[in-house]
């Protein structure tokens, strides 16, 4: 094979690091991966320095083996590699590039009186996960290392940096750490100047360089190769594309970065990304990001998803073991989720609240999981499996309800993720959450990495072409889709569920300070 005629995209995801190599048919030809999990340590969730390098390395070097299984050659180079990751999130440094706390990732909900606060002096909704949050939440806090800061990234920016030496970013990472400005695809001037009014700090030299998909964000270093692959096999001068947040990815690898186009990622979080030109008011519920060339996105991006299902879906199988029954766990995931479509569309009464860790959509610092129903309600396996997967969209049903009062159109939308890996049971309920058709494309399950490897095809062969004609018209030209519109009566079920979830969050609400106290 000719290794020169392939791309290399690495995800860093929440659960797992993943690599992917694809050929110039756009086909996923070898991959590698890594497990890890975020650990909650002084009430900050993180994950360790030293996890990101070891994970990395592993999976590299998985990635390597399969290709030496598959096509007998040595990963020796590659026609260029990409870096993603979890967006948002926190990595300060001083000037030597030494990180100054653990890792902040998006999942913490510790930032609430910055974000307010930047919300109302920019007249733009700024998330507490973001990255600007959490650097104006620890000037607040009058945080030791703030006086140290010489560089702020995220994780993808972080990675990125190790291996080419270049402080750069893709625009739509960016769009996680501060405004966008989409007519120029940098920050925005006009809300750095109020920060730098406000704080003495200049986000545009803190922050790294935004890049926007097609541009090179550096090659890969002697250092760097040895960072992937300390057996010295892998040679240096590989070019590298702009590293990119998992929002965009996923966007790229579901074909939905043209206007009017969204996609709806679900795993550990899930978020609804819609491409659009509309000027919307200022929601809280509502980010404002970008594609990865820079058009406007409005973002519904909701901390809980599949988690707590997961807890359950884990329960069954601790069951099934100890009934003496061998039931995979794919097989056992799939048959749960198929069983939730035989469930009533209200679930008849059941309530699930899947909060593990704080909700920004819904304003909760910190979750408690809750499963609830009334004395008369019947508990069938078909409406639990439902409610809890009912319970992962609900969420982000509340801030797509108020996109649709905005009136922003959406053309077409995408489901990708764990979520949908079970044909049509995680179509089916998030169509019926959004009242709109839902579509599940043959590559959605490729994800992340994925979408990341295609950033870096594009950046090498797709001269000439905008990102979204080069997606449209040669990479998923003649793919295979699958739509599913839910019924009436599963979309009035879900309008039904919702109300009564709103009301459950009170419960929650009394959960916390009963169980925080």
């Amino acid at each position: 094979m000719d290794l020169k005629k392939t791309v290399i995209g690495i995800e860093l995801g929440s659960t797992r690091i993943k690599a992917v190599m694809v050929d110039q048919n756009f086909k996923s030809i070898a991959s590698g991966d890594f497990e890890w999990e975020n650990r909650l340590e002084n009430g900050i969730w993180t994950y360790h320095y030293d996890e990101v390098e070891t994970g990395l390395r592993t999976c590299f070097v998985r990635l390597c083996s399969d290709v030496k299984a598959k096509f007998g050659v040595e990963l020796t180079t590659t026609g260029a590699i990409g870096i993603s990751a979890m967006m948002h999130g926190y990595i300060p440094s001083d000037k030597n590039w030494k990180p100054l706390v653990g890792f902040r990732t998006w999942r913490n909900t510790i930032t609430g009186e910055a974000a307010e606060k930047l919300t109302k002096l920019f007249g733009f909704n700024i998330p507490q996960r973001w990255c600007i949050s959490h650097l104006y939440q620890a000037i607040l806090n009058k945080e030791e290392h703030v006086k140290d800061i010489a560089h702020v990234e995220t994780l993808a920016a972080y990675v990125n940096r190790l291996l080419t030496g270049q402080n750069n970013i893709g625009v739509d990472d960016a769009s996680g750490m501060f405004p966008i400005d989409s007519d120029t695809s940098d920050f925005n001037t006009d809300m750095a100047d109020k920060f730098l009014t406000l704080t003495g700090l200049d986000i545009r030299k803190v922050f790294p360089k935004v890049l926007v998909a097609g541009q090179e964000a550096g090659k890969l270093t002697e250092a760097g190769a040895r960072f992937l692959d300390p057996s010295g096999i892998l040679q240096a001068g590989i070019p590298i594309a702009p590293p990119e947040g998992d929002a965009g990815t996923g966007m790229v690898a579901t074909d939905s970065v043209r206007l009017n186009t969204g996609n709806v990622s679900a795993g550990t979080s899930d978020f609804a990304m819609i491409v659009t030109d509309k000027k919307l008011g200022v929601h809280r519920e509502i980010d404002m990001v970008t594609t990865p060339s820079g058009a406007a996105v409005a973002m519904v991006h909701c901390n809980n998803c599949t988690t707590d299902i997961n807890s359950w879906v884990n329960l069954f199988g601790e069951f099934a073991e100890k009934a003496g029954l061998a039931i995979d766990r794919n097989r056992l995931f799939s048959l749960l989720y198929s069983i939730s479509l035989e469930g009533k569309p209200d679930c008849s009464g059941l309530l699930s609240c899947n909060y593990y860790s704080g909700e920004g959509v819904t304003d909760f610092d910190s979750g408690l999981p809750l499963f609830l129903h009334k004395p008369d309600s019947q508990v069938h396996l078909a409406d639990f499996m439902r409610t809890h997967m009912m319970s992962a969209m609900a969420t982000l049903k509340i801030g797509m309800d108020i996109l649709r009062s905005e009136n922003v159109k959406i053309d077409k939308i995408f489901g990708h993720g764990g979520y949908f890996k079970t044909p049509v049971a995680g179509q089916r309920i998030l169509s019926a959450a959004i009242g709109a058709p839902v579509s599940v494309m043959e590559t959605a399950g490729e994800g992340g990495p994925y979408g990341m490897a295609l950033l870096a095809a594009y950046m090498i062969w797709g001269k000439g072409s905008t990102l979204e004609d080069y997606l449209d018209q040669q990479v998923f030209a003649g793919s295979k889709t699958m739509t599913i519109m839910a019924d009436d009566a599963e979309v009035k079920g879900f309008d039904a569920y919702i109300e009564n979830y709103k009301k459950l969050l009170d419960v929650e609400k009394k959960a916390l300070e009963v169980f925080n106290a």
